[in-house]
């Protein structure tokens, strides 16, 4: 029984090492290796083309004498001959005229922006648009078409993007603004400009005057730029983008007003100079595609040979 016994487990060892040989013949079998990341590729360059409303929040503007006289004034005992004073419209030269004041006309026009992106949250981008405007009066000046005049307004912005939202990348920027106005002409048109009543002209029985703005201009501009704005990207190169953008803008204005007083001819013509400090302060909002290229342009290429 015993001899039985160790030939049995003799068996079972040899069949147990023989199954361990043929397995460790057989070939090992491997997980797959992973993936390759996905690395979506960077385009350092943005160009979009929009359609923009460019709307003036004021529009206000504060009006000064200039320092208009006439010598017939000045006879009738008018200091200085100021037709400000004469009328009441002011106190003299270089003062406020009162309840004078302008709005200015909106308006819709084609944007165009290009950007550089320094990584893939910050970019710089200049933005450019040309856009006619009408400055009309209010209050003293009410009915008088002060100018036309057509605004170019360039500016820089320095944006951080959001990039963690998928296909849609909001942004805000801040820059400066440099504003340019050119094809400025006067309005021409007639309107009457009454006086002040209890005024030297009133008491002397001459209620106002036919006027008109003969000639304006606008000096250049600078004021700083706030912007929000977002892209929904359709893939890594076109996407559509909605924006807003508010632009310090308070410009200085000079016009002349040529008067003709129908009830004292021997005034006529009275000139009257004014300057404007001017608000226009915009809001700036547009519309349109968005376009980014230039993934690999600073890569090294091998040549053909």
């Amino acid at each position: 029984m015993r001899d039985f016994v160790r030939g049995a487990f003799a068996a079972f060892a040899m069949g147990a090492a023989a199954v361990s040989a043929q397995a460790a013949d057989l070939p090992s079998i491997k997980a797959p290796p992973p993936p390759p990341p996905v690395i979506e590729p960077f385009h350092p360059f943005q160009v979009r083309l929009k359609v923009g409303g460019v709307v003036p929040l004021d529009g206000t503007a504060k009006i000064y004498d200039a320092g208009a006289v006439n010598p017939v004034l000045a006879a009738l005992g008018v200091p200085g001959g100021s037709v400000g004073i004469a009328t009441g419209l002011s106190a003299g030269a270089g003062s406020l005229v009162p309840g004078a004041n302008t709005s200015i006309s909106s308006s819709i026009v084609p944007m165009l922006d290009v950007a550089y992106f320094l990584t893939k949250n910050w970019a710089i981008e200049a933005i450019c648009c040309v856009t006619p405007h009408h400055v009309q009066g209010t209050g003293v000046l009410a009915g008088s078409s002060l100018a036309h005049t057509w605004v170019f307004p360039p500016s820089v912005m320095l944006q951080y993007h959001f990039t963690n939202f998928g296909a849609f990348q909001p942004y805000l920027g801040v820059g400066v603004n440099f504003t340019a106005y050119w094809g400025t002409r006067a309005g021409n048109n007639s309107w009457s400009l009454g006086f002040v009543p209890g005024s030297t002209a009133a008491n002397l029985g001459i209620p106002g005057a036919n006027a008109s703005f003969y000639s304006a201009s606008i000096t250049p501009s600078w004021g700083v730029v706030g912007q929000a704005g977002a892209d929904y990207m359709f893939n890594d190169q076109w996407g559509v983008n909605v924006d807003v953008k508010y632009i310090m803008m308070e410009p200085n204005a000079h016009a002349n007003i040529i008067a003709f007083v129908p009830t004292a001819q021997v005034l006529n013509p009275v000139y009257v100079p004014v300057n404007a400090s001017v608000k226009i302060n915009p809001l700036v909002v547009s519309a349109g595609l968005t376009y980014r290229f230039g993934a690999g342009w600073n890569v090294p290429k091998l040549l053909p040979f």
